[in-house]
């Protein structure tokens, strides 16, 4: 299989695929595109490793997403045993999110939550660097703010002292370009979803960062392009992701794709993508 584009991020494991993923997985081959099954639980990761072990242009990443670690501990035997497979090529998907957390009506606070997600994000990164794998991050600010990047910015420059060779990709970037240079100056890539589709809040952005420091992915099942919104999405809208980045930054169409597939090559094992 030629290897055209890479959807550095969905969740075809999830139920929403149940009835069709052979087919939507055949597709994905015959047009040349490759996914990253990222995961969000010990069960959805499980899950993302056997898909990648079936079919040779699926990976997968495993974590505990942020919205889950009250309801969920971290197992770091359980998630070490999923990462050794040899088609896992990222630890994630994990990080911050300060955009749901309980309100006061809840018994675990919205500190107490914030400080259990910093917690675990932290086993999360001595994960990928004893594995020497990328992270997957998910980072939401609250509302009107970007207290989460701010937080996040904070501890990957105190962790990277202590693992230089901490790196990986900011998942779903929202953020300004000046943040998006913190972390691009701390190695990490940023990526965009089929929304920069339909919403313009994301170009000064594309327009401003190296092209070298940008991936493709799909949020999958979630935020399909403007040409099917209100439906499912699918790892196959990468290819609208990377139109649309070629077209927003002025550049070729082919000329962007061969870079984000360099890009991705790099990020998560030159041996995966070339």
């Amino acid at each position: 299989m030629q290897i055209k584009y890479v959807d550095a991020h969905c969740h075809i494991q999830f139920d929403q695929y149940a009835h069709d993923d052979t087919e939507l997985i055949e597709r994905m081959r015959d047009d040349g595109v490759a996914g990253v099954v990222v995961g969000v639980d010990y069960d959805s990761s499980k899950k993302a490793v056997a898909l990648a072990e079936k079919y040779e242009h699926l990976y997968a990443s495993v974590g505990l997403h942020p919205n889950r670690v009250v309801d969920e501990s971290f197992d770091l035997g359980a998630y070490r045993t999923l990462a050794e497979s040899p088609k896992v090529v990222a630890i994630g998907e994990c990080g911050l999110d300060h955009y749901r957390l309980p309100t006061k009506e809840t018994a675990y606070s919205a500190e107490a939550t914030k400080a259990k997600q910093k917690e675990v994000f932290r086993e999360h990164i001595a994960l990928a660097d004893e594995l020497n794998k990328p992270l997957i991050i998910h980072c939401r600010p609250s509302n009107g703010t970007q207290d989460a990047y701010h937080d996040l910015v904070g501890i990957l420059k105190e962790e990277k002292k202590k693992h230089p060779q901490l790196r990986g990709d900011i998942h779903f970037f929202v953020g300004s370009i000046e943040q998006a240079n913190e972390f691009i100056e701390l190695g990490f890539t940023i990526s965009f979803t089929a929304v920069i589709t339909f919403a313009r809040n994301y170009d000064d952005v594309i327009k401003a960062v190296p092209l070298a420091s940008i991936l493709s992915e799909t949020d999958a099942p979630y935020v399909a392009p403007v040409s099917r919104r209100g439906k499912r999405n699918d790892p196959l809208a990468v290819v609208d992701v990377v139109s649309k980045i070629a077209e927003i930054r002025g550049e070729p169409l082919e000329a962007v794709r061969v870079a984000i597939l360099a890009n991705a090559t790099r990020i998560f094992a030159p041996q995966v993508f070339s």
